[in-house]
């Protein structure tokens, strides 16, 4: 069941924070208040509709782009697998979406090089 009211609560309470950007970095992978979205898309988990998320570019002060993640294994060019501090994580490039800072909830962790490349050049394979 769809929680669209519970998500318009939290999404207001986010836009009216006023605090600044945390230290964000690209290759990192953050909680992110994603909410409550529509047919396929990815939804947020628990009460902050949380989801990980990873991020691969910074686009203005407290402007970023992310992928979101998945532990569930997927095969095929949508999705990159990756490793967080031992565990697989699946990149689902399909979901990519631009967020405020105010989205972000708490980092996770942050990917190696070798994997970052991973990711870039699935990127650059279905979108250049």
């Amino acid at each position: 069941m769809k929680k669209f009211f519970e998500w318009i609560g939290l999404k207001e309470k986010l836009h009216e924070t006023a605090h600044k950007p945390p230290f964000v970095s690209e290759r990192e992978i953050w909680w992110v208040s994603l909410g409550e979205n529509v047919g396929s898309e990815m939804n947020g988990k628990s009460d902050r509709f949380t989801r990980p998320a990873l991020v691969l570019k910074k686009l203005a002060h407290g402007f970023f782009l992310v992928a979101p993640t998945t532990t569930q294994h997927h095969e095929g060019s949508w999705y990159i697998r990756v490793s967080l501090e031992g565990k697989d994580e699946y990149v689902c490039l399909n979901q990519i979406r631009t967020i405020d800072h105010r989205r972000l909830y708490s980092r996770l962790g942050k990917l190696d090089d070798d994997d970052f490349s991973k990711v870039k050049e699935g990127f650059k394979k279905l979108y250049l």
